[in-house]
């Protein structure tokens, strides 16, 4: 059995339809804890209802980056996971806490990678009047949204769509496709070959060669 630790900042819609699926679909997996940056975070609750450790390590009680990054890190391997979940973290990870996850560390960005990178994805679509839209599960690595693309969904972009009306749409995407991409990891099937995130039609157990891909 893998044990997963999940990062929120907000509601954690991402965070529950990962819960709801390993529930429903008995994956071999241990939810350890939900910790969130924010102690106002509603999704906090929702982890608590579901039997699931809800910790706050707020950022504002750190005066660095560093700091933050080194209490949380701290707070995290106290469950030893195999795997670091962010759903909707709203926090620019600094790269020694990148490094000491990489290759076991999974964000769900609401954009068709590598368009779109940062904050207000749906907007820039809609600037630049693109006609598909999407979002991308990819590991995480120090250059941010840039890391090894596990897999994508799109949506199409109506041409009355509003910022809201297409979020909508690619977020009930992500809550598929993310789920989907965890489970793949947990169950052996999602490894890194030279950088590149692979998905196995049969379980297979990743080789730490597969893993060190990401280092190379």
């Amino acid at each position: 059995m893998r044990t997963i630790v999940i990062l929120i900042s907000g509601r954690g819609s991402n965070m529950q339809a990962i819960i709801r699926a390993a529930q429903n679909e008995k994956w071999p997996v241990k939810i350890a804890a939900v910790i969130s940056n924010r102690a106002d975070a509603s999704g906090l609750r929702h982890a608590a209802e579901q039997g699931i450790p809800a910790i706050v390590v707020p950022h504002k009680d750190y005066t660095t980056r560093d700091a933050f990054d080194s209490a949380l890190q701290s707070r995290i391997d106290e469950f030893a996971p195999d795997l670091l979940v962010l759903a909707g973290f709203m926090r620019v990870l600094t790269p020694r806490f990148v490094a000491h996850y990489a290759g076991r560390m999974l964000n769900i960005h609401p954009s068709l990678l590598p368009s779109f990178t940062g904050l207000a994805t749906h907007r820039q679509a809609l600037a630049a009047g693109v006609k598909i839209h999407g979002a991308t599960v990819h590991f995480v690595t120090a250059d941010l949204d840039h890391g090894p693309i596990v897999s994508q969904t799109s949506v199409s972009v109506l041409p009355d769509d509003t910022e809201e009306t297409l979020a909508a749409r690619v977020l009930e995407q992500e809550h598929i496709i993310y789920p989907q991409a965890i489970r793949s990891f947990i169950e052996g099937r999602l490894s890194l070959v030279d950088g590149v995130a692979c998905i196995a039609t049969d379980k297979v157990e990743p080789s730490a060669d597969s893993i060190n891909g990401l280092l190379k």
